[in-house]
């Protein structure tokens, strides 16, 4: 299941990413900044934050984060980009030990992500998470531009289209066919949101 939630003011967008079986959120988010931590402390509490990844320049203090439980990881790199081997490493440090950790807890935790606009670099490392889950590439990209949109450029893509999946390989814990996932959560009703994968940031 995917949700948005916006607030009234303008850039305070927030994409909940959801799969079906796994104990494992995301948030996808724009950059806080000193001035608009009250609504993201509020919004992280509903959410359930235990982690927070920074993609981009610190443009806040993290003290009222940490005070919460809350762990904040910086994991800069381009804007625009796709991230290095030390970046892709580390995140996927931090999603294993919270995925295989999450069963033990009562309510299903939520890793937040930002980098400054949340349309490149942090949709990205959602991505990347989703394939290591057992998602297709593309579909990944397609799950998170349906409630993120215009997530992604082309070189973005291109990387995640051949991302090889590092995190148990021989036996991942989905088993799941995703185009009927889709089919499932999806209404005919529902407008699709999603844009052309030729689409850039």
């Amino acid at each position: 299941m995917i949700s948005q939630r916006s607030s009234p003011f303008l850039g305070r967008m927030l994409s909940l990413i959801e799969m079906p079986s796994i104990s494992l959120r995301f948030l996808i988010l724009d950059c806080p900044t000193d001035s608009t931590l009250p609504f993201y402390l509020e919004e992280f509490t509903k959410y359930n934050i235990t982690h927070i990844v920074r993609c981009c320049q610190p443009t806040y203090s993290t003290a009222q984060f940490i005070e919460r439980g809350i762990e904040v990881h910086d994991l800069p790199f381009k804007d625009g980009g796709v991230p290095p081997p030390n970046v892709v490493a580390e995140w996927l440090s931090i999603v294993d030990r919270e995925e295989r950790s999450s069963h033990e807890k009562e309510e299903i935790p939520t890793i937040a992500v930002h980098c400054v606009a949340g349309l490149g670099r942090a949709p990205a490392l959602v991505a990347i998470a989703l394939i290591e889950l057992g998602m297709q590439p593309l579909d990944a990209v397609e799950f998170i531009r349906r409630k993120r949109r215009g997530a992604f450029n082309k070189p973005q893509i291109a990387y995640l289209d051949n991302y090889k999946r590092t995190l148990r390989t021989k036996s991942s814990s989905i088993k799941i066919s995703f185009s009927r996932m889709f089919f499932r959560f999806g209404s005919k009703k529902e407008v699709n949101n999603s844009i052309p994968l030729s689409g850039c940031v």
